[in-house]
């Protein structure tokens, strides 16, 4: 027996349907206020966003493509956002200590430093050559 039951309509047919502007708007609307909720309360949030500014701009200023630079960045904000989710669901389900939610937690927090980590050094490869020709110092 399969573990789905199959329907007669293809997966597109049967998944797709026509682009409802109110639902979107309600998706983006949504995803902004958790964005808004995390610039307001997160304050590694804060300083993650300005970290990816001065290098974003570092990298313009160098004449290096921003390319590398913003899909690190964005990855460390999504995995920061991803952590205050984590974060607050575990807060509500268990508002007590336990050693179970805290571990959850610290991994969260350990896979958004090991992404900020692998984002420097990304950034000193990209930029660095650069950044010690413009400074006179290669």
């Amino acid at each position: 027996m399969a573990p789905f039951p199959r329907s007669t309509e293809s997966h597109t047919q049967a998944t797709w349907r026509p682009l409802n502007r109110n639902r979107l708007l309600k998706a983006f609307t949504f995803a902004f206020a958790g964005i808004s909720y995390a610039w307001r309360n997160e304050p590694n949030f804060r300083i993650e966003v300005g970290i990816a500014v001065l290098v974003f701009l570092l990298s313009l200023w160098l004449g290096i493509s921003p390319i590398a630079i913003l899909i690190m960045s964005g990855l460390v904000l999504a995995l920061e956002l991803l952590n205050s989710a984590l974060e607050a669901t575990i807060n509500l389900i268990s508002p007590d200590f336990h050693p179970l939610a805290k571990l959850a937690k610290d991994a969260a927090a350990g896979a958004v430093l090991l992404t900020a980590f692998v984002a420097v050094v990304v950034g000193l490869i990209v930029l660095g050559p650069a950044l010690l020709r413009k400074l006179g110092l290669l």
